[in-house]
């Protein structure tokens, strides 16, 4: 859901167009090489293709991913970060690169969390 308030930093409109489980993964996905609907579906276990299709859709309303569309038989869609996409990916490296670090302390933390209760 998009935020209504102004935003106190720019964690806030970052979050506003990744946020969720998948958004960030689509885009991740995407940055390798442009990708059509079902290999991107084959990517992302788990992810409805209901929920593929919302986020996608997200994303490109929000200038993030493209979707270009070749007028051929059978049609063909391709799905591909923008630059504004590009920008965000590199962001989100970071991310990538703390979660590797510290992924297992993060679910031990969450293990012992559960167990004390």
């Amino acid at each position: 859901m998009k935020s209504k308030k102004p935003y106190n930093c720019g964690i806030g409109p970052a979050f506003d167009v990744i946020g969720g489980k998948w958004k960030a993964v689509i885009l991740w996905e995407l940055h390798a090489k442009p990708c059509r609907f079902g290999e991107l579906k084959r990517l992302l276990p788990g992810i409805s293709e209901k929920m593929l299709i919302q986020q996608l859709r997200e994303l490109e309303t929000d200038g993030i991913v493209h979707r270009e569309v070749f007028h051929e038989v059978p049609p063909r869609v391709e799905y591909s970060e923008t630059k504004l996409g590009a920008t965000l990916n590199t962001a989100l490296g970071a991310l990538a690169d703390w979660g590797d670090l510290y992924a297992k302390r993060v679910d031990a933390a969450r293990k012992k969390a559960e167990a004390a209760k």
